[in-house]
């Protein structure tokens, strides 16, 4: 056989194993299983009700961001420990077990930090968040023995001063919780004199009491990319200690 007989044989082959890969990739696309057409109202729903569950937890949140230089030796560690508490009437209170322990050189923790580590790493798309953000479905996924829909999020738009998420969402397709997060918070905060940048993460839920899912612990690993060079560092948060409690529990607001 000649070169180029040995060239078409090889065309004819491979457009043979492109065929058969087509095919099966057509019977697996034919055989997904299509989302319910209200998917994103039932997400909200769940939501909502997961938020007015937490409502009445009380739980204790650790936080630990360590910084490495570019050996990749850790050069400094951030790490505080408070406790969530809220009020019958959902008020929303904290406070610090000890006190936070600081040994960062180069990374400056901002308020928007702080929020961040509050109210974007634990993220919930309740009814009132809801209108911020526009969702694209991107297929469905087995996560962590799960079968779950994956959808994108992001914002529609950012308003001056608001802390928003980007990014992909796990959800049970059994109870349309959600059941991870992937993304960063935005938007990044940059001046002529001074750049805030913040890293990805992933934060991942569990059931408690068998019913709803909440925040188990969020995790971050980047290289975030400042003017001045690059800097690793990592994010650890873990939620735990909730204790749900009722009507005849007492609990004390600090000042």
């Amino acid at each position: 056989m000649d070169a180029a007989a040995q060239i078409s044989s090889n065309v004819i082959r491979n457009c043979r194993i492109g065929l058969i890969l087509a095919s099966g990739l057509f019977a697996a696309s034919a055989n997904a299983e299509d989302p319910p057409a209200d998917l994103l109202r039932r997400i909200i729903q769940r939501e909502t009700a997961t938020e007015q569950a937490q409502s009445n937890y009380t739980y204790q949140q650790t936080v630990t961001i360590d910084e490495f230089d570019q050996r990749g030796a850790r050069s400094g560690e951030y790490k505080e420990i408070r406790d969530i508490i809220f009020s019958p009437a959902h008020e929303r209170t904290e406070r610090f077990v000890g006190k936070p322990q600081s040994s960062l050189v180069r990374l400056q923790l901002t308020d928007e930090d702080f929020r961040d580590l509050r109210e974007i790493q634990p993220f919930l798309l309740t009814k009132d968040q809801a209108f911020i953000y526009e969702t694209k479905f991107r297929g469905e996924e087995n996560m962590d023995g799960r079968d779950c829909w994956v959808v994108q999020i992001k914002p529609r738009q950012i308003l001056q001063g608001q802390r928003l998420f980007d990014g992909m969402m796990w959800v049970d397709k059994q109870d349309f919780s959600i059941v991870r997060n992937e993304g960063q918070a935005v938007p990044r905060i940059l001046t002529t004199k001074s750049e805030n940048l913040f890293p990805r993460f992933t934060t991942l839920r569990q059931k408690v009491d068998g019913d709803f899912w909440f925040p188990v612990k969020t995790y971050g690993d980047d290289q975030l990319q400042f003017r001045t060079g690059p800097l690793h560092m990592r994010l650890v948060i873990d939620y735990n200690k909730y204790q749900k409690f009722g009507a005849d529990s007492k609990i004390t607001f600090e000042k």
